[in-house]
C-alpha cells in the first residue's frame, strides 16, 4: 500500500511540474493549426479570385492595358499558338514567332481571317544561338510591344536520366529555353518602360516546383525562368510594367503523345485553348500563377507534399511516360 501511495505522490509531482510544459505545446500545437487553417483557407480564396470571379465580369481591355502588339514565340502549336489566338480574341494584332516559315504563314493567316487583326510573322530558329536576334530586333523596333509571351521552348523526346540526353539537346535547351527568354525579354522592355506600359508572360513549367529526377536539364532551365520573372517583376513593377511568370502542368500538346493516358484526363490535362483562355483571363491579376484552376491545385500539393514525395512521384510517372513513349517507337 505505501508502495503504491508512494508511486500516486511521485506522479502527481512529475504531473505538476509537467504541466507548464504541456501547456506549452498545448499553445504551439494551436497556433500550428490555426496557421495552416488560415493559410489554406487563403488559398483557396486566392483559387476562387484568379479563376472563377475574373469569367464573372467583363473582360479586361489589354489594349488600353498595354498595347495594341503581342509578340509571341514557339506560336506555331500547342500552347503559344493558342495564347496567340486567344490575345487576337481580345483585338490584339499579332507578331508569330517561330522556325518555320510555312507553319508560320498558316497560323498567322487563320488568326488574322477568324480574328480580324493584323498579324505578322518572323521567322528564327532560337537554337542557332546570338546571331539571330539583330533581325528580330530589326522587325520589331517601330512596333507598339504591348505584351511579349515567351513560349519557345525545347523538351526532352521522353524523359530520360541525364546521361541519356545528347548534347545538342542540352546546347538546344541552354539556347532556346533559358537565353531566348533573356534577350527577347531585353529587347522589348526599353520600349516599355518608356511608354510605362507592357505586360512580359513567360511560360515556365510544372516540373520547376522541385527537382525533377529523369527531366534534371529541362526542369533547371524551367526553374531559372520562373525566378528570372519573378526577379524582373520586382525590378520593373514601379515602371508600369507586369511580369507573370507561368507554371502549367501537363496540357495536351504535342509533347504529351496523343495516345498517352494524360490526354483521358481533360480536367487535370486541359487542351491547349481551354488553357489559353484561362491563362488570359490572369494576365495583370497573378505575377505567378499554373494559369488553371486544376493545376494551381496541383501546384498547392507540390507546394505542402514532402521533397521526397515529389521525387517518388516523378519517378513513378516519368517512367510510365518514357515506357510509354518507346512502345510508340517500337
Amino acid at each position: 500500500m505505501a508502495a503504491v501511495d508512494s508511486f500516486y505522490l511521485l506522479y502527481r509531482e512529475i504531473a505538476r511540474s509537467c504541466s507548464c510544459y504541456m501547456e506549452a505545446l498545448a499553445l504551439v500545437g494551436a497556433w500550428y493549426t490555426a496557421r495552416k487553417s488560415i493559410t489554406v483557407i487563403c488559398d483557396f480564396y486566392s483559387l476562387v479570385r484568379l479563376h472563377f470571379i475574373p469569367r464573372l465580369v467583363s473582360r479586361a481591355d489589354l489594349i488600353k492595358q498595354y498595347g495594341r502588339w503581342a509578340v509571341v514565340s514557339g506560336a506555331t502549336d500547342g500552347i503559344g499558338r493558342a495564347y496567340a489566338e486567344e490575345l487576337a480574341s481580345r483585338g490584339l494584332n499579332i507578331i508569330l514567332i517561330s522556325r518555320s516559315q510555312d507553319k508560320l504563314q498558316t497560323v498567322a493567316k487563320d488568326i488574322a481571317d477568324t480574328y480580324k487583326v493584323e498579324t505578322e510573322v518572323i521567322v528564327a530558329d532560337f537554337s542557332s544561338g546570338r546571331e539571330i536576334y539583330d533581325p528580330i530586333r530589326e522587325a520589331l523596333k517601330d512596333k507598339d510591344i504591348g505584351i511579349l509571351v515567351n513560349n519557345v521552348g525545347v523538351f526532352y523526346p521522353y524523359p530520360q536520366y541525364f546521361t541519356q540526353v545528347s548534347e545538342d539537346k542540352l546546347w538546344d535547351i541552354i539556347n532556346v529555353n533559358i537565353a531566348a527568354a533573356s534577350l527577347m525579354v531585353h529587347m522589348v522592355l526599353p520600349g516599355m518602360v518608356e511608354r510605362k506600359k507592357g505586360a512580359v508572360v513567360t511560360i515556365s513549367s510544372g516540373s520547376c516546383c522541385k527537382p525533377t529526377p529523369q527531366l534534371a536539364a529541362y526542369s533547371a532551365s524551367k526553374a531559372y525562368l520562373d525566378h528570372f520573372s519573378r526577379a524582373l517583376q520586382y525590378e520593373y513593377a514601379s515602371q508600369g510594367i507586369f511580369v507573370q511568370s507561368l507554371i502549367p502542368f501537363y496540357v495536351a500538346t504535342n509533347v504529351t503523345a496523343p495516345g498517352s493516358f494524360l490526354h483521358k484526363c481533360p480536367w487535370l490535362v486541359p487542351s491547349p485553348k481551354v488553357y489559353a483562355h484561362h491563362a488570359v483571363s490572369t494576365l495583370g491579376i497573378s505575377k505567378r500563377t499554373t494559369g488553371y484552376w486544376s493545376h494551381s491545385i496541383q501546384f498547392l500539393f507540390a507546394q505542402y507534399m514532402p521533397e521526397w514525395l515529389w521525387v517518388w512521384g516523378a519517378n513513378v510517372l516519368n517512367r510510365s511516360l518514357r515506357k510509354e513513349a518507346l512502345s510508340c517507337k517500337a
